[in-house]
Parts: structure tokens; sequence; C-alpha cells
């Protein structure tokens, strides 16, 4: 019997997701260690934990170290310890280390986790990335401009996915973006040149140092385009078939990025680009299960529980590879307008070909606020054994179904 600490802030639909998986894992008792009060938990999670210890700050290493001492106390030792959110992989490894448990250790967590430092490692390891630096002063935003020439991207160092991240095109914008945040020593930016082509992600399984699985998607258009133009729908698509060419650049690369970082046993996502020429670049990896409703849509896309075969990995090492026996695709139902959600178009118009095709779905409601976010207000997924089929049934969502803002 393993005993295993589960670390979440507070219980989101995903994130109660994988708790669960974990919970119902055999011969493991699960603990949960959140911010929120035992009387809060959904009733079939409480009663599948094997115990919960409420916390202040689930940020903080020095809380999460009590309470795996408390659980240790009450349950024996604590032998494995588990997250999903991306800022607390870090004060996990802390944790671990500091308790003598297995698991990813801290410099490589900050591999993954600064993105300043996981460029750097990155490039000293050969593999293809942007250009960075991590500016303290604006004179090192201005240096790396003059350097490196426009357009630019700037981001938090710790930042997931594309959120508080800005495209600056022309020294214009840097000016204006320098008056408004400047980078200082308490608040460095990471500033990286603007990577152009396709984007998509990398999911991929590693065990022992050694990748035993991969997926890939497309992501139609970026989500740096979507975050600049409020009027276009985020798509993500994983097509079936990911052996040609067309992937081989970024599973050849990945491979040699996860190992560089330093990962042993983990799920990881990548983000990843094709330059007009063909060539890939890694953009950026966390050490973390896919966010996007990207998890869900690979237990679509393999029929298997992707939630409950993250918690074995992460608890035994063990992973047994699924076979791709779908494409899949979500469309990412944004709001158009400013306020709340009003109203929502074209879904009676859809033909009977694209609504068989669903298989998941969160629909905006009336009086929702809208979440500003380029992954929208809602989502609809679907899948197909023919990724053409998906990828005409994707196309025709966006250009019907209309979320309306007032």
């Amino acid at each position: 019997m393993v005993t295993t600490g589960f670390v979440a802030p507070y219980l989101l639909d995903t994130t109660t997701r994988f708790v669960e998986a974990a919970a119902r894992l055999p011969d493991v008792r699960t603990a949960l260690i959140t911010c929120e009060p035992e009387d809060r938990l959904p009733p079939q999670l409480r009663d599948s934990l094997a115990g919960h210890w409420r916390i202040d700050d689930a940020l903080d290493p020095g809380q999460i170290a009590a309470a795996v001492q408390g659980l240790s106390r009450q349950l024996g030792p604590v032998e494995r310890l588990l997250a999903v959110l991306e800022q607390l992989q870090v004060p996990l490894a802390q944790v671990r280390e500091h308790l003598g448990i297995p698991g990813m250790d801290p410099v490589t967590a900050t591999n993954f986790r600064d993105k300043a430092q996981m460029k750097t490692v990155l490039r000293a390891a050969g593999v293809p990335c942007a250009r960075h630096t991590l500016a303290v002063l604006p004179a090192d935003a201005i240096e790396f401009a003059e350097r490196v020439g426009f357009p630019l991207v700037v981001k938090p160092p710790a930042g997931a996915g594309a959120k508080s991240t800005f495209r600056l095109d022309a020294p214009a914008d840097l000016g204006a973006w320098l008056e408004a945040a400047p980078p200082a020593p308490d608040r460095p930016a990471q500033i990286e040149e603007f990577l152009t082509g396709d984007e998509g992600s990398y999911d991929s399984v590693m065990v022992d140092g050694q990748v035993v699985w991969d997926s890939v998607s497309n992501y139609l258009p970026t989500p740096l385009e979507v975050l600049r133009n409020p009027w276009m729908q985020w798509v993500v698509l994983l097509p079936r078939d990911i052996s040609g060419p067309q992937y081989a650049g970024i599973r050849g690369v990945a491979p040699q990025a996860l190992k560089a970082l330093g990962l042993s046993t983990g799920l990881t996502h990548m983000e990843w680009f094709r330059r007009p020429d063909g060539s890939v670049a890694v953009s950026e990896v966390g050490a973390r299960p896919p966010g996007a409703q990207i998890t869900s849509m690979l237990c679509y896309a393999y029929d298997f529980d992707l939630y409950t075969a993250w918690a074995a990995l992460m608890v035994h090492g063990r992973f047994d590879p699924p076979e791709r026996k779908w494409a899949a695709g979500t469309v990412y139902l944004r709001g158009q307008g400013a306020g709340q959600v009003t109203a929502i178009h074209g879904l009676d118009t859809l033909p009977p070909e694209v609504t068989s095709l669903v298989v998941d779905s969160r629909l905006p409601r009336a009086g929702q606020p809208s979440s500003g976010s380029y992954e929208g207000d809602g989502y609809i997924t679907i899948r197909h054994p023919d990724t053409a089929v998906v990828t005409a049934a994707l196309k025709q969502l966006v250009s019907t179904v209309r979320v309306e803002l007032g």
C-alpha cells in the first residue's frame, strides 16, 4: 500500500478529476492537501480519500511539508507527492528533497518552471528555441531589441501558456510596455524573439529517461494570434496519424529537450513551432498534464483514461502506451463583445454530420461572465476516425456558432 499526498489549492473541475483518479488507484491511499475545508469536498471524493489536511497557502513549501508530516503521523509515511498545477512543481520538489520523498528534484522542477533558465538549458544542449533574455532593467530589454529586432514576445519568467504574454511589433510598442510595466530586479520579464509558423503541442510520457508515448496537436491559429484578435475562436486539433514527416521534426527534437531539462519519469506538455522553412523550435515545456481540455481530448483520441494513467505513472512509475484510434478536435467558444453572455447562436443550424461527432461540450450560459481568455467561455469537442472529417467539422463549428456578450 502506497500512501500518496495530492496537493490541490482548490478543487476546480479538472483538478478534481485528477484527485479522484489518484484516489481510485488500487493499493494506494490518497490524502488531499488543500485550502478547501473538508466539508466543501464533493461527498464521493471525500469518501474515497484516506486523509485531508487544510492549509492556508498551498504554494508555501513550509505549509506543504508540515501537512505531509501531519498526514504521515496519521497514515504512515507519505511516499509520493503529486500535483497538476504548474505553479506547484517547484514547491513540491523542494518538499520532496527536504523529506526524502522520491520524485522530481528542485533543479529539474526549476528547469521546467523558470522559462529563462529553461531556454538557457535547451540552447546549451543544442535544442532549437527562440533567442531570449531575462530583463531586470529597461536597458536589458532595449539592448535585446536592438540586437534581435522585432517582433518580440514578452512573458513572465514563470508563466503558463499564453497568460500575461504580449507581442511587441515595433520600438513604439516596446516604449509603451516599458512605460506601463518596466522590468525590475523584483519583477523581471522574459523577452524572446517572436517565432513564426505553425504552432502546436507535444504531449509525452517519459519512463526512466525514455519517451514511451507521445502525441502531437495543431493550434489553429496560434494562442497569441487569438489573444490579439478578440473575434477569433481558438481550435485544437489532434490528427489521428502522427507518424509521417509532418511531425518527424518535433518528435525527434522533443526527447532531447526533455532529457536536457532533467526529466526521468513523468508526463509533460510542450509548446512548439514549425517555421516556414520546415524546421522546428521548442517554445516552452511544462512538467504537468496539458490543460485547455487537451487531457480530455487525449482520452477521446486514444479511448483510454489518461487521468488514471497519469496517477499510476506518478505513483508507480508505470505506463501502458495506448493506440491512437481517433482524430479529435475542440472549438473554444469565445464571446463577441463585452460583458456577460447574453446568447449563443448557430447551434440549431448545425447539420447532423457535425452534431453526431460531438463527444463533450460545455456551452456558455446566459448571465455567465466572460472569461476574457483565448480559451473562451465554453467548448465543443468532436472526434472521428478520419482527420479530414474532424477538420471540416471544426471549421463549420467555428464559422457557425457565435457567443454574444452584452
